[in-house]
This record gives structure tokens, C-alpha cells and sequence, in this order.
């Protein structure tokens, strides 16, 4: 893992078209802007994981019906 210390207003690059900069600083949360190409899908990672816990869950109320209807 790279580790990268920016102030407000300063950014660094991913890649050659993906942009990050520090917007602002608050009580230890951090707002970033992120500069991408449309084509870039951009998740926050804890969205991705309650979505996976959901379709894991939903998979097991399935699974329970279906043993039900044999």
C-alpha cells in the first residue's frame, strides 16, 4: 500500500486520468474529490460489502424456500 500525505488543495494522480484531491478536513473526516472518466465505476468499499452481505443473505431465504416447497 502506497501512503500519501496531502493538505487541503493538493491532489496526486492515479494513473494518467484519474485525479484525487483533498478537499477538506474535519474532525478526522477527510472529503475527497476524485476526477475520473465516466467510463471509472467509483463504490465505497462498506457499500460493496452491505450489498455482498444481502445478496448472501437473500441466497439463504431462497435456499429455505425452496427446501420448503419440496
Amino acid at each position: 500500500m502506497l501512503v500519501i500525505g496531502r493538505k487541503i488543495g493538493e491532489s496526486f494522480l492515479i494513473g494518467e486520468n484519474i485525479e484525487v484531491c483533498i478537499l477538506e478536513v474535519d474532525n478526522g473526516v477527510v472529503k475527497v474529490g476524485i476526477n475520473a472518466p465516466k467510463a471509472i465505476k467509483i463504490v465505497r468499499k462498506e457499500l460493496l460489502a452491505e450489498v455482498k452481505n444481502q445478496n448472501i443473505e437473500s441466497a439463504k431465504n431462497i435456499e429455505s424456500i425452496i427446501k420448503k416447497i419440496k
